[in-house]
């Protein structure tokens, strides 16, 4: 996954957030299935939104993302004219690795490689496969990595739906993508009530 925006330096990234246990998270965290029945609320697409609220629910709901997931960086990526375009982007506050809008070479991106199955969609430790030099290296740390395309009606792949953070976080389990493939799927509407 070559973010290429803004770099960050590793050691601007002490002990990521994802490394706390279950026991320390929000005590508002939601349960999974409370969780998608909050997600499927903000993202329900309607005619007569603009798109500047759809682009209010995208974001809202990364950062809820983000937060269920215990993960540091989340964002809705499309690929298009040989590009990954970082179109919605929810981050931990201080730890900003990736500029919304910016871009980078598609066929450098770990998207790509999910998405064409070069890559797993659930990663636990990306830094065990960059040190065997099965990863391209990335200008931050990777730990947990989560990605799932973003499948529009027509059958087109509009991107992908991508969570990571900067350590391990032994929490999450290949189980966990339920999570975000559900996310996707919505996210999907109501990418296409933007574009209609």
């Amino acid at each position: 996954m070559a973010h290429r925006d803004t770099p960050a330096p590793a050691s601007a990234h002490p002990a990521s957030s994802a490394s706390r246990a279950k026991s320390e998270r929000d005590p508002f965290e939601f349960s999974e299935d409370a969780f998608e029945v909050k997600v499927a609320e903000m993202l329900v697409a309607t005619s007569d939104e603009s798109d500047a609220l759809i682009d209010s629910s995208i974001t809202d709901v990364l950062k809820l993302l983000r937060e269920q997931l215990s993960m540091d960086v989340v964002f809705v990526s499309e690929f298009a004219d040989g590009k990954r375009y970082f179109r919605h982007v929810d981050q931990m506050p201080g730890k900003e690795v990736i500029s919304r809008g910016g871009c980078d070479p598609l066929e450098e991106s770990w998207c790509a490689r999910v998405v064409d199955g070069r890559l797993p969609e659930f990663i636990p430790d990306a830094g065990v496969l960059q040190k065997a030099g099965e990863l391209p290296a990335t200008p931050f740390p990777v730990g947990t990595h989560m990605s799932t395309p973003i499948h529009l009606k027509s059958g087109e792949v509009y991107g992908t739906l991508c969570c990571f953070s900067f350590a391990p976080n032994d929490e999450l389990k290949a189980k966990d993508m339920r999570t975000l493939r559900y996310t996707a799927k919505l996210a999907a509407a109501r990418l296409e009530e933007g574009r209609a």
